[in-house]
């Protein structure tokens, strides 16, 4: 899961630097491996500063003084495709035709055949392995094909209609036209989320024009008039003009369950779904469950989320069952969010950096623990043996969303059906795993309503890695298999030792 942004001020001398660093402080949560941002200053000349690691880490003052002009993308990365090496941070860029620069939230499913038509047919070198410099090359060989000297929106319509037949899976994306313009899409099914919006311009002459993954990036820079970004759709933004033109109606709209679950921040609304109303709907839903499955044998003292992301349904479901709730983890909001970090090991020393036990909340009494999900029980575990440690008799634990038993291909780190906990095992076996008393996972019909009741058009989301149906119908049991092998944490160890490849760098 990645984190994308672009902006374009109507202000030639202001510089979209600052707001653009502040929009991927903004999505942070949504990728903590790399951050980058590409501008575009006076005669089109392009500035770049990317690498790995945090925002904070990556961008020094004197650097973000380089990164001139109005116009701008931004990315926050973890790696669901290629490697976590310095030269596979994001925006890509190539310089021809035109210059082009562009940030990709999601994940390719025919990233095989893509590379080898770029390099049989269109004889264009991919130097990385990221699926994200495939995209980019795809809409760079169909602006190719015009053979213009200057090219107009009509030609862009075109290339990322072709890049739509062509490129299967799940994307949004952002990129920049040196001294053109920004632009943005989302691809048929709407898997990924982008949204769009203006504000008037400090000089009062025009608009600003800002696309970003989550609203909550628009709200905070005091954009208004902020809309989804269809699936399908395409808005290119220009010096003299907005225009917009939706290139393909899917029938098959899926947007992400997951968003909802964890990813998304819960401020932000995705799809016309405001993301809190749907996790207090998720504890609603949980907590008839629990009345459901214990009866006449509640015992629970009291509700504990894990924080942060469970709090809203965790603090509903205690509502509804007239219990109390207690913050009984106290957390560093120094370290990073364990399910995106790279390798099993390094997940699970940072659940206790992370989280702290406080032993009042727990001693003597049957806690249930609330999560978001549960996926690798890495964290899960650790957090319950954490809860013995300081006193609890009992341990349950509620999940807000259903096992996880599937991998995910449309850009969640979670493929290797090995490293999945709930993957092949019942109910219990996960709670004997992770040391639960019992587990208590949300129904998938629940899910699905919790989301679906605050926007009813939307009449399916992309829910496979509850029931394993992937919604562009193209993958197969094949590769899923290459998936396997390439996306495990071993795999991804090997790639750290590989040797660097040529990238574009920082200046020191």
């Amino acid at each position: 899961m990645c984190g994308i942004s672009a902006l374009l001020l109507a202000d030639s001398s202001q510089a979209a630097v600052s707001e653009l660093l502040e929009s991927m402080g903004l999505l942070q949560h949504r990728g903590q491996d790399a951050a980058g941002i590409v501008t575009c200053g006076h005669k089109g000349r392009l500035f770049q500063c990317k690498g790995n690691g945090m925002v904070r880490d990556v961008f020094t003052p004197q650097r973000l003084m380089a990164l001139t002009g109005n116009m701008g993308v931004a990315h926050v990365r973890y790696p669901t495709a290629g490697t976590p090496a310095d030269s596979e941070a994001q925006p890509f860029y190539v310089n021809s035709p035109y210059g082009i620069v562009m940030g990709h939230n999601g994940n390719l499913t025919n990233d095989t055949e893509l590379r080898h038509f770029l390099d049989y047919d269109a004889h264009r070198h991919i130097n990385t392995d990221s699926d994200s410099e495939l995209l980019l090359n795809i809409f760079a060989n169909n602006l190719q094909k015009t053979g213009k000297f200057r090219i107009n929106e009509q030609d862009i319509f075109s290339a990322i209609q072709g890049l739509f037949s062509e490129c299967k899976g799940a994307y949004a994306a952002t990129a920049m036209l040196a001294g053109f313009g920004i632009i943005g899409f989302r691809d048929p099914h709407g898997i990924r989320p982008l949204v769009f919006g203006r504000r008037k311009s400090m000089k009062g002459n025009g608009y600003d024009y800002m696309f970003a993954s989550e609203s909550v990036v628009l709200d905070a820079l005091d954009f208004t008039d902020i809309e989804d970004v269809q699936p399908g759709e395409v808005i290119i933004v220009s010096k003299y003009a907005v225009t917009r033109r939706r290139l393909v109606v899917e029938e098959n709209i899926a947007p992400c369950i997951f968003e909802y679950v964890y990813f998304a921040r819960p401020d932000s609304t995705i799809d016309g779904i405001p993301v809190y109303n749907a996790r207090l709907d998720m504890g609603v839903k949980l907590a008839n469950k629990v009345r459901q499955v214990m009866g006449d044998k509640m015992d629970i003292d009291v509700v504990i989320p894990v924080p942060d992301t469970s709090r809203a349904a965790a603090l509903q479901l205690s509502h509804e069952l007239g219990l109390p709730y207690r913050e009984g983890f106290n957390k560093n909001r120094y370290i990073g969010r364990t399910f995106i970090m790279p390798g099993q090991e390094m997940r699970r020393k940072n659940v206790r950096r992370k989280l702290n036990a406080m032993p009042t909340e727990f001693k003597d009494l049957n806690v249930l623990l609330v999560d978001d999900s549960i996926v690798r029980g890495t964290t899960s575990q650790e957090i319950i043996q954490m809860a013995r440690d300081v006193g609890a008799k009992k341990v349950y634990f509620a999940s807000a969303a259903p096992a996880i038993r599937f991998p995910n291909v449309y850009g969640i780190d979670m493929p290797s059906m090995k490293e999945l906990v709930a993957a092949g095992s019942s109910d219990g076996d996960v709670a004997a795993t992770i040391g639960a008393d019992y587990v208590f996972f949300q129904d998938l019909e629940d899910l699905v309503d919790s989301c679906r009741k605050f926007n009813p058009r939307i009449k399916a989301f992309d829910t496979s890695v509850f029931d394993g149906k992937y919604v562009t119908g193209d993958v197969s049991k094949e590769y899923l298999e290459k998936l396997e092998a390439r996306r495990s944490d071993n795999a991804k160890q090997k790639h750290v030792a590989d040797g660097e490849v040529i990238g574009l760098h920082n200046y020191q």
